[in-house]
């Protein structure tokens, strides 16, 4: 499905915002504090936008299953090679946050 093709490609570029605002954010959280929140809060919020793309893939996949069945196989390929990445990409970012919680 080109839809969750599409959703799927939004949902790695608001994880890779959300990766560089968390870089940032720790990299700037010694000397301009202010700043460093900033892309804290940048970053979460991108994790969120992920989190709500996520979510609307499942209701579409979910919506498949019932009006046609198991998707085909090669859809369901692409779809969990890019659900692992996304869930190995997106533990990155949240594990950078919670560093930055820390401090």
């Amino acid at each position: 499905m080109k839809l969750i093709r599409c959703l799927s490609e939004m949902i790695g570029e608001e994880i890779d915002d959300a990766d560089k605002y968390i870089k940032h954010a720790l990299k700037y959280k010694d000397e301009r504090r202010g700043l460093a929140d900033l892309f804290f809060q940048l970053s979460t919020e991108e994790m969120r936008h992920m989190a709500l793309l996520h979510a609307e893939v499942a209701k579409i996949i979910e919506e498949y299953r019932k009006t046609n069945g198991s998707p085909p196989p090669e859809m369901q390929a692409v779809y969990d090679y890019l659900h692992a990445k996304h869930i190995e990409d997106a533990s990155i970012v949240k594990a950078a946050q919670a560093l930055y919680r820390e401090g």
